[in-house]
């Protein structure tokens, strides 16, 4: 591998002009500012200080803009991420605890690890076995829990912890009585001023101006006095660099969660990059080297105190929309982080928490994918069970629990479909040598004593027997006429030991009942597997076709027409 390729900056850095840092700085700034409000508040979703926020925009969107192959993908906290780390890290230590805080930084360096290994290996394939419908099922479900894990701090109340949504609202009634208006409405004023500038543009760092504004009414009305919840004092400096607890403990108490962020993080990255490259088209994504820059940049936050981060939709959308051209806006935005860090952390004192629950209710309320209920819904019924099972699983057993189910329905249903695979009989379209499915199109011409059988998949040991059971009782529908049966191999690509077993078996079978038995359109492949396997000689050359107009043609001339049988040992059209 050259070095433009472990570390992409090298590809386009030289290259890089005037016109590009103009832009990138624009961005990089424009992104910077929407960051600081939300690293605090996806901070406080985790279970940490709102300034670990901050921590973890640095020094991963660094290495990210140099390793990363998306020049416009904006590293950082998610919510999704910080949800996860909440829910395994809560169930090992009382959360903004200093032992709590050093699980949340172990974890980020477990993730990363194995998103490095994951990526070296060339693995970023495994995540192409969680399904969207999954996916869209667990985020949906994972955003109400943020949403209303919030509620809290947007009612000013006592709630108990929980990620089970009934637990939280019927905590949330049960302390009705002890509301702090004043604290709920400075919340539904943030989301409103969110939403509405949203509307208006969504360049505009609608998060940091209505911390601005949050902070001055606060501050000079004194909304503390009336209860109003601040967020206080926030440290000045930047990260210190620290060396993660890594114990064998430690390991295997995070795994499982580790193991789910890298899966969650790295689909929902992989898509958001993708789906900014596709407006672009002058650079490509690539998954394995995504994964080593993402999972470099959480081992390399890991050591400068920060929790697990990954691309984040809203984010990349500002980034690009504000005029990206390279990583180099990333890098603009980490400069900021850290010159907030150094000078600014004293403005935050007055910040009400209420605001921070409005940020993360607008942002993760977004998540909610009603768009694809709709669409299953026309589309693919079995594709919209798994969704709804994975958004009730999560919802009801919790996050862990509803990504699991997730990913054995996403497994389950590749299994199934691989076992029982779509099978057609086909029938000629007249006047032409096409030949398509029975059950879809009228006016085809079928012959009786024909059968022409199409398989639509590998034949291997999980479909073999629905394979011969399908084929025996197609041939059992014909009759007594049938004197010829044609398989289509044009969409099998591959067959094992357990399908030439069954080929050979449905051969000699048919050799008994004195039916034909042809293959047409066989890939190369394949016959290679049946020429080593020695089934091709016993079959011999006159049973291989190119197509099925070939087999008709060699049927119907090597037929005794007064005995109404067929000499197979001759030269034929063979397929190549």
């Amino acid at each position: 591998m050259t070095l433009k390729e472990i570390i992409p900056f090298f590809s386009w850095i030289k290259t890089y002009n005037k016109r590009f840092l103009a832009s990138d700085l624009m961005a990089g700034l424009t992104v910077g500012v929407m960051l600081v409000p939300q690293g605090m508040a996806y901070a406080m979703i985790a279970g940490l200080p709102p300034i670990y926020g901050l921590y973890a925009s640095i020094v991963p969107l660094i290495i990210y803009a140099f390793l990363g192959t998306s020049r416009h993908l904006a590293v950082g906290p998610v919510a999704m991420v910080s949800l996860l780390i909440a829910a395994g890290v809560g169930q090992l230590a009382n959360q903004e605890t200093e032992q709590y805080i050093a699980l949340a930084i172990s974890l980020a360096l477990l993730v990363g690890l194995i998103q490095v290994a994951m990526g070296i290996f060339r693995l970023g394939f495994l995540v192409k076995f969680l399904s969207h419908p999954v996916i869209s099922g667990f985020t949906s479900a994972a955003a109400l829990i943020i949403g209303f894990s919030q509620l809290k701090h947007l009612l000013g109340i006592d709630i108990e912890r929980s990620h089970h949504i009934h637990e939280i609202l019927i905590s949330a009634i049960q302390n009705f009585s002890d509301i702090n208006w004043v604290t709920l409405g400075i919340g539904i004023g943030g989301i409103l001023t969110i939403i509405i500038l949203k509307k208006i543009h969504k360049s505009i760092p609608s998060a940091m101006i209505v911390v601005a504004i949050g902070i001055l009414i606060v501050y000079f009305f004194e909304l503390t006095n009336l209860g109003v919840t601040i967020v206080g004092d926030v440290p000045k400096g930047l990260p210190i660099f620290g060396v993660p607890e890594f114990s064998s403990d430690t390991i295997i108490n995070l795994l499982p969660m580790a193991l789910t962020i890298v899966i969650i993080s790295f689909v929902e990255s992989i898509a958001i990059a993708k789906a900014i490259q596709s407006k672009h088209k002058n650079y490509e994504i690539i998954p394995n080297q995504e994964l080593i820059a993402l999972g470099a940049a959480n081992v390399g936050g890991a050591f400068f105190q920060a929790f697990p981060t990954t691309g984040g939709l809203s984010r990349t959308a500002v980034n690009d929309q504000a005029g990206a051209k390279t990583g180099m806006a990333s890098i603009f935005s980490a400069v900021l982080i850290g010159l907030t860090l150094l000078f600014l952390t004293p403005l935050f004192f007055f910040l009400p928490t209420s605001l921070l629950a409005a940020i993360i209710m607008v942002a993760v309320f977004g998540l909610i994918d009603t768009k694809q209920v709709r669409y299953l819904w026309k589309a693919d019924r079995r594709d919209l069970v798994m969704l709804l099972v994975t958004f009730f699983a999560t919802l009801s057993l919790g996050i862990e629990t509803g990504i699991l189910i997730g990913v054995v329905l996403s497994l389950g249903m590749v299994i199934y479909q691989s076992t029982k695979p779509h099978i057609a009989v086909l029938g000629q379209v007249p006047g032409t040598e096409y030949y398509r499915n029975i059950n879809r199109f009228k006016e085809l011409k079928v012959r009786e004593d024909v059968l022409i059988f199409r398989f639509d998949a590998h034949l291997y040991f999980a479909n073999a027997d629905y394979f011969k059971k399908s084929l025996n009782q197609k041939i059992l529908n014909k009759g007594d006429n049938l004197r010829l049966t044609i398989l289509d191999t044009d969409s099998i690509n591959h067959i094992d030991s357990s399908g030439l077993h069954t080929l050979e078996e449905i051969w000699d079978d048919m050799q008994n009942r004195n039916i034909a038995f042809y293959f047409t359109s066989m890939k190369g492949p394949v016959r290679d597997i049946l020429y080593k396997s020695g089934l091709s000689q016993k079959m011999g050359d006159g049973c291989f076709f190119m197509t099925i107009n070939d087999a008709l043609v060699y049927f119907d001339e090597k037929r005794d027409p007064n005995t109404n049988k067929y000499t197979m040992q001759t030269n034929a059209i063979k397929a190549t």
